[in-house]
């Protein structure tokens, strides 16, 4: 097999892995531990990973003037970023989440043109306003069945996660132009779990682990090691074979893999609410994405790859 190949193989797993996290999540949630304490585990599990495999990798020296981008990286990728995801998905249903989060890339290109004064086109603006009138109505309509106890603010909560990311991916670009991203991200990893740590201990503390299954133990040890440690290594390789706006695409499959999974196993159920809010957001997306346009708009490709880097 290709190099190429293997790096599409691994965006696909990626994609595979993040769609059956809004389930599997879930299941752990709130039952057996609360969002903020199951947070905690993810950032510091993943933090230890992190730095055993900057053990062998490449050692490169940060610049001090470079720690407070890392520090902010950390709280929008990190902390603020799974802490709004968690406890939305805590109170959504996995299909709604997955399908909120198909807006990231229409977010990161709005972020763009706000901060760093990027131009979009026509098309790109109805395009981000058709992908957050289907956001806003699945937040207002939107109907979840099982535990979601409150889906209008859960996934209000996962909007703001999304945005959050979107500022993550822009405050992580230079570094990634600067270090490898083992130099970094351990030190992200590091200031995300000291910033968690005041909210999710409580809750943490307060699980009783005599009474935890075995298979949802297996269950948080997939979200730690598959759903953050193994996807990003999974997306640096993609990164170094394909271009940026090409593993960005794959986002578009976790709604796929997430509706497949949740309704095989009765988790969640498809509503006209999350059909029409997902071809709103879905048809958003590709005109913000597109790399073409009537008006020979050929320089998006170039704007996009830009905002979605990492």
């Amino acid at each position: 097999m290709s190099r190429r190949n293997l790096a599409l193989l691994g965006a696909t797993l990626v994609s595979l892995i993040y769609g059956v996290t809004f389930t599997i999540a879930k299941d752990v949630m709130p039952l057996y531990i609360d969002a903020y304490g199951f947070i905690l585990l993810r950032a510091g599990g993943s933090m230890i990973l992190f730095w055993l495999v900057w053990l062998f990798m490449p050692k490169e020296k940060i610049t001090l003037n470079d720690f407070p981008r890392i520090i902010a990286a950390a709280f929008f990728g990190v902390a603020f970023n799974m802490l709004t995801f968690f406890k939305g998905l805590s109170l959504t249903s996995p299909i709604s989440a997955a399908v909120i989060m198909v807006s990231t890339p229409m977010i990161v290109l709005a972020l763009s043109a706000i901060i760093m004064k990027e131009r979009m086109k026509n098309r790109m603006v109805l395009g981000i306003v058709l992908g957050l009138i289907g956001t806003a109505f699945l937040i207002l309509y939107g109907k979840s069945i099982g535990s979601a106890t409150n889906a209008g603010l859960g996934n209000f909560l996962v909007l703001v996660n999304a945005i959050s990311y979107g500022f993550y991916l822009i405050i992580v670009k230079k570094l990634m132009d600067k270090y490898n991203a083992f130099t970094f991200v351990k030190w992200i990893y590091l200031f995300g779990f000291i910033m968690v740590l005041p909210f999710g201990w409580s809750q943490f503390d307060a699980v009783d682990w005599a009474i935890v299954p075995t298979v949802i133990g297996w269950k948080i040890a997939f979200v730690v090691v598959f759903s953050t440690f193994l996807t990003y290594l999974l997306n640096l390789l993609s990164m170094k074979e394909l271009k940026p706006t090409t593993v960005a695409v794959f986002i578009y499959l976790q709604p796929l893999f997430a509706t497949i999974f949740a309704i095989s196993l009765g988790k969640d159920e498809l509503s006209w609410v999350k059909i029409v809010s997902a071809v709103l957001i879905f048809a958003g997306v590709y005109l913000v994405s597109s790399p073409q346009s009537p008006a020979n708009e050929g320089r998006l490709d170039v704007k996009t790859e830009t905002a979605t880097e990492n």
